[in-house]
């Protein structure tokens, strides 16, 4: 990293960071909670008795970021080859109701506002879907716009109780081509069957706004007009996890032993092709695979939180995608374009991994949990993985209702060769702070 960028890291954390006397009022891992995506929280705002309640849930995450850029990237049309910024990365909020047999949720809220996007941006449906349980816990059926995804684990991930800082993304392969924000229109149905934790749903896929053409690759096709299944199953061999909402904990700080093994798929038929040279239409199938294993394990007066997942994802010949979150920049030179973004979803294999160990005392009634994490893509299009390395810090001020989290990331800009290979040319890092507040 640049000096610059190093300065520009102490700073935000000298400025953002709270004093230790604003401690937690829970300091054990006992009495730490979970995301309420994973468990509802405390407070109920109406209650039915035996027969239902109703809760609101609110949360927040906000960053301040430090960004080395690609080569040649623009900012609000200047020259910058280091971004400073704050951005609302969530602002959520969730409305769950159950009553006898019946569920009804409904998820709102913005993502990912910077100071040079849109103002103002419009609140948008993250989710809203009703739910009957048809068989006591073995067998809830549902329709909506849900989140019942495959192909792994953190396709349906709670965004409030990640161990690393955020998802690495490609694991909602489809974001915002053929599903909503990682969500999906169609019908579902989920359970748990002794140690079994299963999902199904059935989508109509939504249009995207891409179509192949003529002298490029591979590309979604807005007339696909197909549906797409989805589908995971996990085994707990340790204790249970929560089947009152479809989000999966990313860390549970300690507060029960998970060891779950999984396998999922995401299929639609027909939704990408590209045009030969003639200007006929290729059509494939996208298909997506993944296998994962699940740690979270109270280890003496702390935990070890672990986290694996291979993915074979097959979206038609050469298919690579670019992202980069919340990205401020434009232009560029890089393979990838201006900004932060890299390559991250494509035709290929894909290892994901993290680590990260709650420590076994406390801080002035808080609690401190490094972790690293690693993405290595083998796409087709590429003539070498596309590696990106990341560590942080969780500060756990009241749990997961509010914790600090300081990340770095170290990502590979990409360039094309003369003789169109394309291969790491350098190296690029960005530092990001986060702070997350939920009620």
């Amino acid at each position: 990293m640049s000096k610059q960028l190093f300065v520009s890291v102490f700073a935000l954390v000298a400025i953002s960071t709270p004093a230790v006397t604003h401690a937690a009022e829970e300091s054990t891992p006992e009495k730490q909670e979970s995301a309420p995506e994973a468990d509802p929280p405390d407070k109920i705002l109406i209650d039915f008795g035996d027969d239902g309640f109703f809760r609101l849930v609110l949360w927040s995450q906000i960053w301040g970021r430090v960004m080395e850029n690609n080569p040649g990237t623009q900012v609000q049309g200047q020259p910058e080859d280091v971004t400073t910024d704050i951005g609302l990365r969530r602002i959520r909020m969730l409305a769950l109701g159950e009553y006898k047999r019946m569920q009804l949720m409904t998820h709102i809220g913005i993502d990912n506002q910077t100071f040079n996007g849109a103002r103002k941006p419009q609140v948008f449906v993250h989710g809203a879907c009703a739910q009957y349980e048809a068989v006591e816990e073995a067998l809830k059926l549902g329709m909506g716009l849900h989140y019942i995804n495959g192909p792994s684990r953190m396709s349906s991930a709670s965004t409030t109780s990640f161990l690393a800082l955020d998802s690495p993304i490609f694991t909602w392969p489809v974001i915002e081509l053929s599903d909503q924000f990682a969500r999906q229109l169609g019908i579902f149905a989920r359970g748990q069957v002794s140690k079994l934790d299963y999902r199904l749903s059935l989508n109509r896929a939504f249009a995207p706004s891409t179509n192949p053409q003529p002298g490029g690759g591979v590309a979604f096709r807005s007339d696909a007009n197909t549906y797409s299944v989805s589908s995971y199953l996990a085994w707990a061999f340790a204790e249970k996890e929560s089947g009152t909402l479809p989000y999966y904990t990313g860390t549970y700080l300690g507060n029960k032993p998970v060891i779950n093994l999984g396998a999922g798929v995401h299929w639609q038929p027909e939704a990408t092709g590209r045009l030969d040279s003639d200007g006929n239409l290729e059509t494939h199938d996208v298909l997506t695979l993944a296998s994962d294993l699940f740690v979270d394990l109270p280890v003496g007066n702390g935990a070890f939180t672990g986290y694996g997942m291979y993915g074979y994802y097959d979206f038609g010949p050469d298919y690579v995608r670019n992202v980069g979150i919340m990205n401020v920049g434009s232009g560029g030179n890089s393979f990838a374009g201006g900004g932060n973004a890299y390559p991250m979803i494509g035709t290929g294999h894909h290892v994901y991994a993290q680590a990260g160990y709650l420590l076994p005392f406390d801080l002035g009634s808080t609690r401190l949990q490094p972790y690293a994490a690693t993405h290595a893509a083998m796409l087709e299009a590429l003539n070498e993985p596309s590696v990106t390395a990341e560590a942080g810090l969780n500060w756990y001020l009241i749990g997961h209702r509010f914790k600090l989290t300081l990340h770095y990331r170290n990502r590979p800009v990409f360039n094309t060769g003369t003789d169109g290979s394309i291969n790491v040319g350098e190296r690029a890092s960005e530092a990001i702070l986060q702070v997350q507040a939920k009620l």
